[in-house]
């Protein structure tokens, strides 16, 4: 039996593992069900699932290679780690200079490959390597929805954590899996249920990389996110929003605090950690909104 603390076994833009320690202050404190509408990576996921003892999670993400990911490890965890660990050892394998002409041989593979049940634990173990050797850990499409991040060349990218994989399928046993918009969390809420949104942030003024689907998410989606935020708010949820800060880069935009005025908002500070320019790379604020206050789990 593998021991130990479960972690997002993707690398993910945005990922929350950096600020769990904050979020822990800042969950409820009594919940049954945990809903995560933009799923990503998982960090506050797996965080949840280890902290609190409920009942169901469920999960949705409208990257669907994404929750093929999350499906395979759930159902098959042996098949994909068998399928890493082919990937593992052809890669090693080679000598440094044919390892660029490998990474891209699996994504153009990838992006061939269709999902319709045949090839799913292909596509998930693909996915998870080019994820792990990719260049920053970026996900990153074109628009034709094809995955197209150049190598990253690193030394001894970890290609399979095996140990960590099976903690995963272990916790997401209590998941349900959805694939498409937030909305489709909506019949899953009530006054039991504790939603954290994470959905793309608003792109500061500085931003060069804002954009990781081929659908975008501008100020009218922020928009219609904030209205669903208070359609659960009347139906009696636990609700917990993450965002940008505008004010990192133009201290008199309101957007979010106007958008959310009525409930609590405070601002943490994170590390910016995906930016093509290393010196760009530095402490920012980002909004937290929440629909209740001064509750802490112990």
């Amino acid at each position: 039996m593998c021991k130990g603390v479960a972690k997002p076994f993707l690398k993910w833009a945005g990922g929350k593992g950096q600020l769990l320690d904050k979020f822990a202050n800042l969950y409820p404190s009594n919940f049954k069900v945990y809903i995560e509408p933009f799923v990503g990576g998982g960090a506050v996921l797996f965080d949840i699932l280890q902290k609190f003892n409920i009942e169901k999670a469920v999960i949705v993400d409208l990257n669907k290679e994404l929750i093929n990911c999350y499906k395979c490890i759930k159902g098959d965890v042996g098949e994909v780690i068998r399928q890493l660990e082919n990937l593992k050892d052809e890669f090693f394998a080679l000598e440094e200079q044919e390892r660029t002409n490998f990474y891209l041989s699996v994504r153009s593979k990838y992006n061939k490959m269709k999902l319709n049940g045949k090839f799913d634990f292909e596509k998930c173990a693909d996915f998870i390597f080019l994820n792990r050797t990719c260049y920053n850990g970026l996900y990153r499409v074109n628009s034709r929805g094809e995955f197209n991040v150049p190598f990253g060349k690193y030394k001894n990218p970890l290609i399979c954590d095996k140990d960590n994989l099976l903690l995963v399928s272990k916790l997401l046993q209590k998941v349900e899996i959805l694939h498409g918009d937030y909305y489709q969390s909506k019949d899953y809420c009530c006054d039991e249920t504790f939603v954290y949104c994470d959905p793309p942030y608003r792109p500061l003024k500085s931003d060069s990389f804002v954009s990781y689907s081929q659908i975008g998410f501008c100020d009218e989606h922020q928009i219609e996110l904030a209205n669903f935020f208070k359609e659960l708010n009347d139906k009696g949820c636990k609700i917990m929003l993450s965002n940008s800060d505008p004010k990192n880069t133009n201290v008199n935009d309101n957007f979010f605090d106007d958008l959310y005025d009525g409930f609590d908002i405070q601002r943490i500070h994170a590390r910016r950690m995906i930016n093509c320019q290393a010196d760009k790379r530095g402490d920012i604020t980002e909004i937290i909104v929440r629909n209740y206050e001064g509750e802490q789990h112990d």
